[in-house]
C-alpha cells in the first residue's frame, strides 16, 4: 500500500510540475518521503513569500526582524517569526522520472531524451513505437502536431500522461495508445516497472525479485545472477545497482567513467569506487560477490580510460 500511495503522489508532483513546501505536506504525504529516495529532491523557490507557518492559510511576505532572523506578516496572526523549515521545499526529479520510464518500457534508443517543449518529451521508441510523455493530456489535444513530428510509418505512438479528472477510454484516436501515468506504472523494487495489457506479462506481479531480467541483472538492477557464484542471487547496493544500471543504458558501447558516474548520479571518480571491499569486509560473500560481478561484467579499457559491459550489448542485439 505504501508504494501504491508513493507513485501516487510522484504522479501529482509529475503533474503539478512545480515545487512543493514541506509545510503543506500532509501527515501521510510526509511519511511517504523516506519510501521515495532519488525520486524527490529539495527545491529552491521564491523566499520573499512564504506561507504562514500557523494557520497554512495565507501566502504572506517574508521581513528581515532587525536581528538576523525572519518573520512574515500574516492578516489573520501577526507577525510570525519563520524558521528554515518553514520554507524548506521539495520537487520531483523528472530526470529520474523519465530515466526509470524508458528502463520499464525497455526502449532501445541509443539518444537520450528530446525536449519538445512545453511539458512534452520524446522517450525514445518502444518495440519501434515512438513514446511521449507529457505533463498534460491537453497539450496534445490542443497540439495534434505533436503527434505528428514523432509519428513513423506502420507504427503506432505510445503517449503516457497523468489521469485528467474526466476523461475516460481511448482520449486518442487509432493509432495512438494512451497510458495513465497513475494505472500503467507502478513503483517496484526501487524502480518503476510497467503494467502491461490484459495477457502481458507484469514485472509488478514477479514472485523472484531476484530473477533476471535485464541479461543477468533483476528488474530493479539490486540483484545480479552470476554463472559459477557458488552463493546464489548477488544483492548490490543503491550505489552498485545504479552504477550497473548506467552502464546497461549504454548497450555496450564503451563510455568514460565521468559519463557513467554522471549518468549514475554519483560523485565517485570511477565506477569500480563503489564496488571496493573494506578490509573488515574481506573474505565476506555478500561483499565479495559485487565486486566479482564487476570484474566477470565490466570490460575497462585502461589507456583509453573506457568502460562497457558486453552482455549488454549481447541483450540489445538479441531484442533487434
Amino acid at each position: 500500500m505504501v508504494a501504491h500511495d508513493a507513485w501516487q503522489f510522484v504522479c501529482r508532483l509529475f503533474a503539478s510540475g512545480t515545487p512543493l513546501l514541506r509545510a503543506t505536506l500532509s501527515p501521510r504525504e510526509a511519511a511517504l518521503l523516506p519510501h521515495l529516495g532519488r525520486a524527490i529532491q529539495a527545491a529552491v523557490i521564491d523566499q520573499s513569500f512564504v506561507l504562514c507557518p500557523h494557520c497554512l492559510l495565507h501566502r504572506v511576505p517574508v521581513f528581515g526582524d532587525g536581528h538576523g532572523g525572519r518573520l512574515c506578516r500574516c492578516p489573520d496572526c501577526g507577525p510570525v517569526p519563520l524558521v528554515p523549515q518553514d520554507t524548506a521545499a521539495i520537487r520531483l526529479d523528472e530526470d529520474w522520472l523519465r530515466r526509470k520510464l524508458r528502463l520499464a518500457l525497455s526502449i532501445e534508443s541509443r539518444d537520450g531524451v528530446d525536449d519538445l517543449g512545453g511539458g512534452v518529451w520524446r522517450l525514445g521508441d518502444s518495440r519501434r513505437s515512438p513514446v511521449l510523455l507529457a505533463r498534460d493530456l491537453v497539450r496534445l489535444w490542443r497540439e495534434p502536431a505533436l503527434l505528428d513530428r514523432v509519428r513513423v510509418a506502420g507504427g503506432d505512438i505510445r503517449v503516457i500522461t497523468p489521469k485528467p479528472r474526466e476523461t475516460r477510454g481511448a482520449p486518442f484516436g487509432a493509432g495512438v495508445e494512451w497510458l495513465a501515468l497513475e494505472d500503467r506504472f507502478a513503483f517496484y523494487g526501487g524502480g518503476v516497472s510497467f503494467i502491461g495489457a490484459p495477457g502481458e506479462q507484469n514485472p509488478a506481479q514477479a514472485v523472484d525479485p531476484t530473477m533476471p531480467v535485464h541479461g543477468p541483472f533483476s528488474a530493479d538492477f539490486k540483484w545480479v545472477t552470476l554463472p559459477g557464484w557458488p552463493h546464489g542471487p548477488i544483492r548490490l547496493t543503491e550505489a552498485q545497482a545504479v552504477v550497473f544500471e548506467a552502464l546497461w543504458s549504454f548497450k555496450g558501447e564503451p563510455r568514460t567513467a565521468e559519463q557513467i558516474m554522471q549518468r549514475a548520479g554519483l560523485d565517485s571518480d570511477k565506477p569500480i569506487d563503489v564496488f571496493k571491499v573494506k578490509a573488515r569486509d574481506k573474505g565476506k560473500p555478500e561483499a565479495e560477490g559485487p565486486l566479482a560481478a564487476y570484474r566477470a561484467l565490466v570490460v575497462t579499457q585502461r589507456r583509453q580510460g573506457l568502460y562497457s559491459m558486453p552482455c549488454a550489448a549481447a541483450a540489445t542485439a538479441a531484442r533487434a
